[in-house]
């Protein structure tokens, strides 16, 4: 019979495929080790880039005796099984009135043994309303303790390896911060932060004539520009010398650039992340269309602009049936409950959080969270009658931020500072990079507006890793957009933020 035959044959081409796979997938325990320390030797870092010499730094010492009051011994930091090293904490006035109530929280590190002391780097996280802590515990201090990790290990890409930073948790609201939130606008913010930034030099007065570089995320767009247009319109109010800012993942303009124009181009590009079913796509796509946001990038974002970009509806927000960022969010919270506005690519299950807010949502698994126990708030001198959150739940714009944009104050800032990065993570859907672009098209600095020639393809190196990402750089803005990160650079992709970092602080001179 036929099928007698071809059973030989059979056998025979089962065997052999089954010893491919075999071979295929056969790895030894050892083998894959040695495979894993290889590339975590890539993962480790090597200080400053070879680029440009940095003299190695002394730790610093203050003559103030008031100093020793906010001195953190960096062998007593509960759960961290390491020294730290000296850190200075804890709470002082946004002003040196004798009545003055509202204080700001801080952590300053000083340098690593590799880092310069010329540079003092000041960090604020966004929301608004949201601690700069994390930054500290999960982003870019000495200290990691991201989702999922078992305990606080040593931070490879710490930015104290190149420079003294200093944490400040602001506005007025926020965190351990006291005091009742009272502002209205920016510029409001930018005084009080000031403020704060004078009492902070009296005390750390050896600080006093370093340059300063701002730095923040997310709502922190809005922060750091008006920050920096405050000091450089106010010379001389703060003993520092204003070198450049690093705003991230930032919100730099309308709702309606940032995210809804920009959020089906997102869901086409990761499709098989969203995992979208095709009624809902065509819905999606037809929505777009009517609402101008289909191909509202290749008709406007060019390179050099046209002239000034428009608004999809003439609306700063969304106009009725074009709200599609919080479609495309409670589609995709169906299918993936777990679904993560800062880095998409997450899925159950979801990662403990030691400070309570593992992704889209506040989650507690343990509590109480790190900076709300109280051995912690004793260790860096906060106020242990403070519940502490990670995003504050008062508002601290009581009637909301009056500002405009800072996409208007962000030119002044540009042409002023030596450096200028803003850097956007291509996995983050809370705010899109293509937004960014476009935004970043729509504003004059220096003469011209926008950058006149395309931002290329898979140029941006990171050295020990290759293409991760593109960059652009003209007339004193460099723009990154950082391949497999979320909203989070510096957390979720540390070696990026770290080579970024060299070049705003001119310790590298190519970005």
């Amino acid at each position: 019979m036929p099928t007698m035959r071809l059973f030989p044959l059979l056998l025979a081409v089962q065997a052999l495929l089954c010893s491919h796979t075999t071979t295929a997938r056969l790895m030894s325990k050892a083998h894959l080790r040695e495979k894993q320390a290889a590339a975590m030797k890539n993962f480790v870092s090597k200080g400053p880039s070879t680029q440009t010499t940095v003299t190695k730094s002394n730790n610093i010492t203050f003559s103030n005796p008031r100093a020793a009051d906010f001195f953190v011994d960096g062998t007593t930091i509960p759960e961290v099984d390491f020294d730290v090293g000296p850190s200075w904490a804890g709470l002082l006035p946004i002003s040196n009135a004798t009545n003055e109530t509202r204080q700001l929280f801080f952590w300053f590190f000083p340098p690593g043994p590799q880092g310069t002391t010329d540079d003092l780097v000041f960090w604020t996280n966004g929301g608004p309303g949201c601690s700069s802590l994390e930054g500290a515990l999960q982003e870019n201090g000495p200290i990691t303790w991201s989702w999922g990790q078992a305990k606080p290990t040593v931070n490879e890409f710490s930015w104290t390896n190149l420079s003294s930073v200093l944490f400040v948790e602001q506005p007025v609201g926020t965190g351990f911060s006291q005091g009742k939130p009272n502002i209205r606008n920016e510029e409001d913010l930018a005084v009080q932060l000031v403020g704060f930034m004078q009492q902070f030099l009296e005390v750390f007065s050896e600080l006093k004539g370093k340059n300063l570089y701002l730095t923040g995320e997310s709502y922190a767009g809005m922060y750091v520009p008006y920050i920096a247009n405050h000091i450089y319109s106010n010379p001389g109010q703060l003993d520092l010398n204003l070198k450049g800012i690093w705003i991230s993942d930032p919100s730099l303009g309308w709702d309606v650039i940032q995210e809804d124009m920009p959020a089906v181009n997102f869901v086409h590009k990761y499709d098989s992340v969203f995992n979208l079913n095709s009624t809902f796509m065509a819905h999606l796509d037809s929505r777009a269309a009517a609402c101008g946001y289909s191909n509202y990038s290749i008709e406007h974002v060019t390179y050099p602009p046209k002239g000034l970009l428009p608004l999809p509806g003439n609306s700063p927000e969304a106009v009725a049936g074009c709200d599609l960022w919080n479609q495309i969010f409670e589609a995709a919270l169906l299918i993936n409950p777990a679904f993560d506005i800062y880095r998409i690519f997450d899925t159950f299950p979801i990662l403990w959080d030691v400070l309570g807010f593992p992704g889209s949502f506040e989650q507690i698994q343990v509590a109480p969270i790190y900076f709300d126990r109280e051995d912690v708030k004793k260790a860096i001198h906060a106020p242990v009658n403070v519940s502490w959150a990670e995003c504050s739940n008062q508002q601290v714009f009581p009637h909301g931020d009056g500002s405009l944009p800072s996409f208007t104050v962000l030119p002044n800032v540009i042409e002023k500072s030596v450096r200028t990065v803003v850097v956007h993570g291509l996995a983050d859907f809370i705010l899109i990079a293509e937004g960014t672009r476009a935004i970043i098209q729509n504003i004059t600095w220096n003469g011209k507006q926008g950058f006149q020639t395309p931002i290329q393809d898979e140029n941006f190196i990171v050295e020990g890793m290759g293409a991760l990402g593109n960059m652009h750089s003209e007339r004193g803005l460099t723009y990154y957009e950082v391949a497999l990160s979320g909203h989070m650079v510096p957390q979720f992709s540390p070696m990026a933020a770290f080579h970024i970092m060299e070049f705003l602080l001119g310790l590298r001179e190519n970005p």
